[in-house]
């Protein structure tokens, strides 16, 4: 039996920090908080996916809630002249957490966007991409292999695709994998970027995962 971990979860404090950021002392508040994170990445996950989000960060204090999206095309999110953003916190406020404007001491809610610099390089966006792909019936080896030559020539150090389901409409499910360069998951050492989706298919849903070396 394998022993698996999370790529990004075993490297937590090296290369990575954690996507919230906020301490409670158990009860409900902790709940609501949980739930409340759960809800608006699922959301903005939603209603952001033209613009290519990627990760939803949050991190709160006594009475303020940041919030950084990285997305791929931030122009798509912060519309002209920052009507965008403005339109998108006041959903945020209103739809997602039922904060009035006139309420005394309500939760302040600060947007951030950050632009992803290099797409290609980004497990979340290729798998996204991928899954898309696999949607609109496209064949699954030319898929997996094009985001591959993708990764590599972006100057990705190794990376690795793989699908798993109801592959190219087979009637038996089964796992097909890419890799190319180097891939070392079992050191701290290198920088490993990792996502895991689902596509729809007319078959079914597939399952993708992107590993990517990118140091």
């Amino acid at each position: 039996m394998g022993q698996k971990i999370h790529p990004i979860a075993f490297r937590l404090g090296k290369f990575y920090t954690w996507d919230s950021r906020w301490f409670s002392v158990g009860g409900k508040r902790y709940q609501n908080m949980l739930l409340e994170d759960f809800k608006i990445r699922k959301d903005l996950g939603k209603k952001l996916k033209i613009a290519g989000l990627t990760k939803v960060e949050i991190e709160r204090s006594i009475n303020k809630l940041n919030i950084v999206l990285h997305v791929t095309r931030p122009g798509l999110v912060i519309g002209r002249g920052g009507t965008g953003l403005e339109d998108l916190k006041k959903y945020i406020m209103t739809k997602l957490l039922n904060i009035k404007g006139d309420e005394k001491n309500a939760l302040k809610v600060d947007l951030k966007i950050e632009a992803v610099k290099e797409p290609n390089l980004n497990a979340q966006f290729m798998a996204q991409t991928i899954a898309e792909q696999l949607g609109k019936r496209m064949m699954a080896k030319r898929v997996m292999n094009q985001a591959i030559e993708k990764i590599m020539a972006s100057g990705a150090k190794g990376a690795r695709v793989q699908l798993g389901g109801r592959v190219n409409g087979a009637e038996i499910s089964r796992i097909e994998h890419i890799q190319k360069g180097i891939l070392p998951l079992t050191t701290m050492r290198a920088k490993i970027d990792y996502a895991q989706v689902h596509a729809p298919t007319r078959s079914g849903y597939i399952g993708v995962k992107v590993w990517i070396c990118l140091s």
